[in-house]
């Protein structure tokens, strides 16, 4: 398998009817995945955090994930606010009733707040996030949709827009071949993870559907599609200095 060009075409398993007790080992293991490939961490740490602490404490900052899927992402965020001691009021979408279900029943403390909506409607009822974020969403949909998806997302005047995804590549494929393997028996993740790849874009395509937006590499195998106005964000081309290194790799 090549992998030159990406196959929209391809259905995963876990996006139709399927069986909930093998979906919801699905989310368990994508969010296990997430931990060690996503690179939320990175981004909480270099652009997020920095974020908040501008704000003023009196008013928590809001954020959105769309496409909230199991929910270990919005959850993940959340816990890095509060231990940093900063305000942050996290709100998580997604039209899947089974991932609303999922989501709340893992997450005892309630500290996320999910709803089974779409961002347009939280668009059309005038809602307001400061950051706007989604992981493993845009290979999901087609040119329509993606092109929505950006547009709402744009629309809710948030200073930092991260949509986070796969890059496609033939080493990211072989590793999850063989790593996956151990999910194989009680979920989709290793067929779904497999086909998510194979939809996913290179970084070319990616700046070539998405103007006036900017594409970032990320290893290992990630692409980030980000809008920023905040100051704290780093402009296209700046040098990470040694001491931001130094500050990156202590809190990753």
């Amino acid at each position: 398998m090549t992998l030159a060009a990406r196959e929209p075409g391809l259905a995963e398993v876990m996006d139709g009817p399927c069986d909930e007790a093998r979906l919801f080992a699905t989310y368990r293991h994508f969010a296990l995945a997430n931990r060690v490939v996503s690179g939320w961490r990175r981004v909480y740490v270099g652009r997020v955090r920095p974020l908040l602490a501008a704000r003023s404490a009196a008013v928590p900052a809001r954020l959105l994930d769309i496409g909230f899927g199991g929910g270990d992402i919005p959850r993940a965020l959340a816990a890095w606010a509060d231990a940093d001691g900063l305000r942050l009021d996290v709100t998580a979408v997604d039209p899947d009733e089974r991932a609303l279900r999922f989501a709340r029943g893992v997450d005892r403390g309630g500290r996320v707040r999910y709803r089974a909506a779409s961002a347009r409607e939280l668009l059309a009822a005038g809602e307001r996030f400061d950051v706007v974020v989604s992981n493993h969403v845009l290979h999901h949909l087609g040119e329509a949709e993606r092109g929505a998806l950006l547009a709402d997302s744009a629309g809710f005047g948030a200073r930092l827009i991260v949509h986070d995804d796969i890059e496609r590549s033939r080493l990211a494929y072989a590793a999850w071949a063989v790593g996956a393997l151990p999910f194989a028996a009680d979920s989709f993740a290793h067929v779904d993870g497999l086909r998510s790849i194979r939809r996913s874009y290179a970084a070319r395509e990616l700046a070539a559907l998405a103007p006036g937006w900017r594409v970032e590499r990320m290893f290992p195998w990630r692409l980030l599609l980000v809008r920023a106005t905040h100051s704290g964000d780093d402009p296209v081309g700046r040098r990470v200095s040694r001491a931001e290194r130094a500050v990156l790799a202590r809190d990753l």
